[in-house]
């Protein structure tokens, strides 16, 4: 009988943890919404749903906006995630550099910094990314009980699992994973996610690829990552490692990739790549606007290539040409494996826009069966650099919202 009775009691704490979490997720998802639309929507009654709310709103997870327009009896109150209390550090980092946004539960930055701090494999950089948050937490002005978890995206084979990167093995502290470690040191919650996963799921929650099944979305940084959407879910792969169009073989005679790999993709395609590739077109004589920068060569930046092109200049045009349509070769590998309905473009070489673009869809549309191009389209992301942040939050909130 005893046992009956804490079985019971166990199922209605179940339900009662998954109505809360789903609660979360809806407004997070939503934004605002009334009782009764959380009740019709999690299939519940509206008085389990006013118990369910009210204990939300007492532990501050959720606040009450106004009530609902409406023109007939009383107007229903709108509840939504509370803006303040609980926020989440984002930290995007990459081979170039750091950034660091403080965000609250309805994802407005409320904090941000850049540093030059620069992916690299060895153990120094870990104490310098812990130095780097120990100085948010300070310096955002907020209480250290005020944050409820920190998220961290970066380049690398990202073991889905344990979180260790198996890319940068030295970032790692002895066994434990770089968010263990900083966890431990900060007493925070901490994940850790590839860089253009974090991509790919800010762009379906709340970007272009809101509401599809079926998607592609490739970043195109100082490396080149795919993201993967398939039924509506992230493609992980087993261990997490699914999308790495960038170590694919396309030149079997090409340059050495720092994977130890030749003719990768990543060698012809990322901005680092390019750069190297305009830099040494100066050197053999190439006429360019960009010439100006031959005696500081290393200043030229992707900003400056771009600008060149949208003033008419043939090398520059020519470089972006190349890459676009070699990126459209290799995602024309990845759009028959996977038939998606759109491909999002990011990335800080998508400043460049129709001189990458075009390209692309050209490549595409010589590469690809016809049938495979007829219901696809190619965009370039409105979120940009918020695509990452965004999908950082959305994936650390997922994991706390999951312990609740």
């Amino acid at each position: 009988m005893e046992d009956e009775i804490v079985s019971k009691k166990s199922v209605v704490d179940y339900k009662k943890s998954q109505y809360r979490r789903g609660v979360l997720a809806e407004l997070y998802q939503s934004g605002l919404s009334t009782l009764a639309q959380l009740a019709k929507g999690l299939h519940s009654s509206v008085p389990s749903m006013t118990n369910i709310v009210e204990e939300l709103v007492e532990e501050k997870w959720i606040s009450t906006f106004g009530t609902a327009v409406g023109n007939h009896g009383r107007r229903p109150v709108l509840f939504g995630l509370n803006p303040q209390n609980k926020y989440i550090i984002a930290l995007d980092v990459s081979t170039h550099d750091t950034k660091a946004v403080v965000m609250n539960l309805q994802r407005d930055v409320v904090y941000r910094k850049e540093v030059d701090l620069r992916l690299e494999d060895t153990s120094q950089f870990a104490d310098n990314l812990l130095t780097l948050t120990e100085n948010v937490l300070t310096e955002s002005g907020l209480k250290p009980s005020d944050f409820i978890a920190l998220g961290i995206s970066m380049p690398g084979l990202i073991h889905f699992q344990s979180g260790m990167n198996l890319t940068y093995r030295r970032i790692n502290h002895s066994d434990d994973s770089l968010g263990s470690w900083i966890s431990e040191k900060t007493n925070l919650p901490v994940f850790v996610v590839n860089d253009t996963k974090a991509t790919v799921l800010g762009e379906h929650r709340f970007g272009l690829a809101r509401g599809k099944k079926h998607v592609l979305a490739i970043n195109i940084d100082w490396g080149v990552g795919l993201g993967i959407i398939l039924n509506g879910d992230i493609f992980q792969g087993a261990s997490g490692f699914a999308g790495e169009l960038g170590h694919i073989q396309v030149d079997p005679e090409g340059e050495l990739c720092h994977c130890g790999k030749v003719g990768c993709l990543d060698t012809i395609t990322s901005a680092t790549s390019l750069m190297r590739r305009v830099r040494r077109g100066l050197k053999e004589g190439r006429a360019s606007k960009l010439s100006a920068y031959l005696e500081k060569i290393d200043q030229i930046d992707i900003e400056n290539v771009i600008e060149a092109a949208r003033q008419g200049d043939s090398f520059a045009i020519d470089i972006l040409y190349e890459v676009g349509t070699e990126l459209g070769k290799g995602l024309s590998i990845a759009v028959h494996l996977f038939n998606p309905e759109i491909v999002i473009v990011d990335g800080i070489v998508v400043k460049a826009g129709a001189f990458i673009t075009n390209p692309i869809g050209q490549a595409i549309n010589k590469y690809c069966l016809s049938d495979f191009r007829s219901d696809l389209s190619i965009e370039i992301s409105q979120l940009g650099e918020k695509a990452k942040w965004i999908g950082i939050h959305a994936y650390v909130l997922d994991q706390v919202i999951s312990s609740l």
